[in-house]
């Protein structure tokens, strides 16, 4: 009984610390202004129609979910960090559109199960760190026959070789957490979710990011913005010496990918994965 306990807390712990990560800086703006078009894609390739109940995991400020809902579908924004849901709603209202707002932890969602006829997920469940138990949940809420979508960074893209940059300055990960862009390994979605999927499409796209003008540019608006990045200049805060090695790993990172001529021009690759439940 105290092994269990002390599980409960650490699992308390870890989904606390995850919170506040993303609450960390200015998620909203990076969906809006360096990723606005990967939701929509998401959408557009799970068929979402009108009439469809859609539930977005780890929905953030709505990427997927407020262009599912302008597609007529009723939709149900989760994310286990509530404080991204007030730029939600109002990107929806900008669009005339309306979306439910769940706190939810994507490892433990409190739907029903087969509540949703599509179940999608853009950049967003990658990050729970149990990555088995967030398949299972996104297979139970689903009804059978129904879609599941999944928009997920590759670990051999820029942003997984950008939390390959990050790795050595981030504090360790817990035990038993798995790093986000195995979401984007076709081989391990399908592990993850076994047999209970048919009709699986995987195919790897490019993003292409010109919203920085130089590489420097690039990384200072991470370091300010985006969780994950902020969270790890955070744990190197009081070694000058560490965040100027950071500093410029990450600018280097961004000036190999880059291919522009005059302004700063990145491809990322994701993995775009749908399928439907068994029924």
């Amino acid at each position: 009984m105290t092994e269990l306990i002390d599980t409960l807390e650490a699992d308390r712990a870890l989904k606390a610390k995850h919170r506040a990560m993303w609450a960390l800086g200015d998620y909203p703006t990076v969906a809006a202004e360096v990723v606005p078009t990967l939701g929509p894609a998401l959408v557009d390739a799970c068929g979402v129609r009108r009439g469809d109940h859609v539930l977005d995991v780890a929905a953030g400020s709505g990427n997927a979910a407020i262009p599912a809902a302008m597609a007529g579908a009723s939709v149900v924004a989760s994310d286990l960090t509530p404080e991204l849901f007030e730029s939600g709603r109002r990107y929806a209202a900008k669009r005339g559109v309306e979306v439910e707002w769940r706190e939810a932890d994507a490892e433990a969602m409190p739907f029903s199960d087969g509540e949703f006829d599509v179940v999608v997920s853009c950049l967003g469940a990658m990050f729970a760190p149990h990555h088995q138990a967030s398949a299972d949940e996104l297979v139970r809420v689903c009804r059978d026959g129904g879609t599941i979508g999944l928009l997920s960074w590759t670990p051999e893209g820029f942003i997984g070789q950008m939390f390959a940059v990050m790795k050595p300055f981030a504090p360790p990960p817990p035990p038993g957490a798995q790093p986000p862009p195995l979401w984007g390994s076709e081989d391990h979605v399908r592990e993850l979710f076994g047999d209970r999927l048919t009709d699986v499409e995987a195919r790897r796209e490019n993003l292409t990011v010109d919203r920085f003008g130089t590489p420097e540019e690039f990384r200072d608006f991470f370091k300010a913005s985006y969780g994950p990045t902020i969270a790890t200049y955070k744990n190197i805060a009081d070694d000058p010496e560490r965040v100027a090695a950071l500093d410029r790993e990450l600018a280097d990172l961004a000036r190999r990918h880059d291919h522009g001529d005059g302004t700063t021009v990145m491809d990322w690759e994701y993995l775009l994965f749908t399928a439907r439940r068994k029924t």
